[in-house]
């Protein structure tokens, strides 16, 4: 069944424009989610904003958005002003300017969307824009509001239609050579990379979407489907141990860890 449509408005470059529609590439729609209840009395439990001092609850007409400035120091904004600096339209991509394809590192991408013409009229103004992206490898950096904020947005052309991809802010991404910097560089053995490499041939796989299955969702269902036929669930799956790290004069050890894993490797083959 093809997704609902969550997103309309106009994709527009300069004074080309045209009608299109939008849905997420991903979903979670099929995962298993619970509700609270009471256990009492069976029935379910609701949640609501209570005063954090006097414990009495809030209504909807007093709740206020505040952002904390110092220690026990708020500023409160009201949601005029917060409008007041989102986008003016919501319902338009405006394309800003295209960049490389390659010059956009996979950290940047967050939550990729299909987007499509939404009419037969616009159908050639957004082949046009598609194709001429696809041929100069690049892609179109724009703005629009998604999920109740303003997001940045990377449109790559993608068979017959475009994937958009929000992207993450410059202050959101950190940075890699930070997180490595205490890793020494160094020189692998060869023997080592040729028996590793053995392995890495010997467990390559083609792509399926099989490969990356939720075992948790799975055993999820299947706990859920003996409770309601009263039956004990299946046993619990033993987790394999962990490996032992080789310390840095173990090369031996390592080399003779990936013999055994090859032998394994073709013996299960």
């Amino acid at each position: 069944m093809a997704p609902r449509t969550f997103w309309k408005g106009y994709l527009k470059l300069s004074l080309v424009s045209c009608r299109v529609a939008m849905v997420p590439a991903s979903s979670d729609r099929e995962k298993i989610r619970f509700r609270t209840l009471n256990r009492e009395t069976g029935n379910t439990i609701t949640s609501r904003y209570v005063d954090a001092e006097t414990g009495t609850p809030v209504t909807d007409d007093a709740l206020a958005k505040a952002y904390e400035v110092a220690e026990d120091r708020l500023v409160i904004l009201e949601d005029e002003e917060l409008e007041s600096v989102a986008l003016e339209s919501t319902r338009t991509i405006d394309i800003d300017c295209f960049v490389e394809r390659d010059s956009i590192g996979w950290i940047w991408l967050d939550t990729p969307h299909y987007l499509f013409p939404d009419d037969r009229v616009g159908e050639e103004a957004f082949a046009v824009i598609r194709e001429a992206m696809e041929r100069t490898g690049t892609v179109a950096i724009s703005r629009v509001v998604l999920y109740r904020r303003e997001r940045a947005l990377m449109l790559e052309p993608r068979e017959r239609g475009i994937v958009a991809w929000t992207l993450r802010y410059g202050d959101e991404v950190r940075s890699a050579e930070a997180a490595f910097a205490k890793v020494e560089e160094q020189g692998p053995d060869e023997k080592l990379m040729g028996l590793l490499g053995e392995l890495i041939e010997a467990r390559t796989r083609p792509w399926a979407p099989t490969l990356v299955t939720d075992p948790v969702e799975g055993r999820l269902a299947g706990l859920v489907a003996a409770k309601q036929r009263k039956r004990k669930p299946a046993p619990k799956r033993q987790r394999t141990a962990a490996p032992v790290a080789a310390s840095g004069d173990n090369v031996v050890s390592i080399f003779d860890a990936l013999r055994r894993s090859l032998a394994e490797e073709k013996k299960r083959r």
